[in-house]
């Protein structure tokens, strides 16, 4: 069990010998956590892992010059505090740096109340034989689907951390949450003619997260699709994204409108503001709020209310993600979106999702003559510069509005500008990620086959 109060107190300590070292003003992580996760692979346990892990992150202002320590909750805080404060004092001026303002913070006296309300802890602390028994229903599940001829492991894990941010202005939150996956992965085929794929799911609470059978059956099935791939004809065709793919394309969107990747010049929509940087039917939501989601969150990591933003509406671009040092170098507010990472702090989402469209994925493939339904990508082919968007690729051929047969070794291209202004969402969207969104039709990009 995590103990939060300790972990506040421990946080108020260190505030109190930061100030007493010098600091003009500081703030404190203290974090706890538990995991276990039990991998196995045809029929037997082939790792079993448990850790526990505690740390403190220590942040100090002298004027605008920063410093941060990390270490863990044995460490003497008084020593800790003092080097932070000698590093501060010659470390470069920031003008950029500083805690956030008072008035923006989170009323710690409603945490407990809306802590309540986000439901993210699940009070189930699985052992390891349950662990283990659903992994092995899962590759069982899996192993039963005809044309499966092994497997490549199983597994499920849960952990279970707390977390506290204490300010030197007097701010102190903290959250507990719980986590728990299961996957199956799979091998279908003989010798060079081997296919594999995959399912996954991840959820705060044990009951919503898919059944063993589920997961296995999925992965299985979907193994069994890729046998016997072929390439395609070069050419400019619709491609269809499955969600796996559409989440991943979602979040580079989501790179790119994020405060750090402008202010540095390094994002191709840095002068979009208030433009057209989708289609119309576009809409794309942060929102922290939502119950048992991975990424809710009632304040940052800057202890700065959160609150749900709508960042693209009607393809529009309205906001960026923004923490409280970009957000003074951009001359700009900050919207809460501040994540920790160790002792600083970056601009992150929370729960990010593209709003679905009317259509099924059904309906979309039915109306395509000739084009690619994309499952997988491989490599990190995409210039957060200029946009440019190259993958090695594979999937399934779209003829006369069927799923024809499946597709290896082609790659797609494009640019991420020109893809986003010519998207279709379905409405297919699934919450199984931070980054969430549905099937979605993107014309005209280019294939790279035979």
């Amino acid at each position: 069990m995590i103990d939060l109060p300790s972990l506040e107190a421990n946080a108020a300590r260190l505030v109190d010998f930061a100030r007493k070292a010098g600091a003009d003003s500081c703030d404190v992580v203290v974090a706890s956590g538990e995991s276990l996760a039990v991998s196995v692979r045809e029929g037997n346990v082939e790792n079993s892992n448990r850790s526990e892990a505690d740390a403190l992150h220590l942040r100090v202002f002298c004027g605008n010059r920063v410093a941060s320590v990390s270490a863990n909750q044995g460490n003497d805080p008084e020593a800790l505090a003092e080097r932070a404060v000698a590093m501060a004092r010659v470390s470069p001026e920031d003008p950029y740096q500083g805690l956030a303002d008072k008035g923006r913070l989170f009323d710690p006296k409603h945490l407990a109340e809306q802590n309540a309300k986000l439901d993210l802890l699940d009070e189930t602390a699985p052992d390891a034989s349950l662990l283990e028994e659903q992994a092995l229903a899962a590759e069982e599940a899996g192993l039963a689907v005809t044309g499966i001829t092994k497997s490549m492991g199983s597994g499920m894990g849960y952990s279970r951390s707390g977390f506290v941010l204490a300010t030197s202005h007097g701010f102190v939150g903290s959250v507990e949450r719980s986590g728990f996956s299961l996957s199956s992965s799979l091998v279908a085929g003989e010798g060079t003619t081997m296919e594999r794929d995959y399912e996954y799911d991840s959820k705060t609470h044990l009951a919503d997260l898919k059944s063993a059978t589920e997961i296995g059956t999925a992965a299985g099935e979907r193994t069994v699709r890729r046998l016997n791939p072929s390439q395609v004809p070069s050419g400019a065709f619709p491609i269809v994204m499955d969600p796996r793919i559409s989440a991943g394309v979602l979040g580079t969107l989501c790179g790119a409108i994020n405060a750090s990747s402008v202010a540095r010049k390094t994002s191709f929509l840095r002068d979009r503001m208030g433009k057209q940087v989708a289609a119309g039917n576009i809409r794309i939501i942060d929102d922290p709020l939502m119950v048992r989601k991975p990424g809710s969150k009632l304040f940052d990591g800057e202890g700065v209310t959160c609150q749900k933003l709508v960042m693209v509406e009607d393809g529009i671009l309205q906001d960026w993600f923004l923490d409280c040092a970009t957000a003074r170098e951009l001359d700009l507010e900050t919207n809460g979106r501040a994540s920790r990472s160790g002792s600083g702090t970056s601009p992150s989402t929370t729960n990010c999702y593209m709003e679905p469209g009317t259509k099924t994925p059904e309906e979309m493939i039915s109306q395509i003559s000739q084009g690619l339904y994309l499952t997988e990508t491989i490599g990190h082919g995409i210039n957060m510069v200029t946009g440019d968007y190259s993958k090695g690729a594979s999937g399934y051929w779209i003829e006369n509005g069927e799923i024809a047969f499946p597709v290896a070794e082609i790659t797609v291209a494009g640019n991420l500008a020109d893809m986003f202004m010519n998207m279709t969402p379905a409405s297919d969207l699934d919450f199984k990620y931070s980054t969430n969104a549905p099937t979605l039709l993107v014309e005209g990009m280019t294939i790279g086959g035979k």
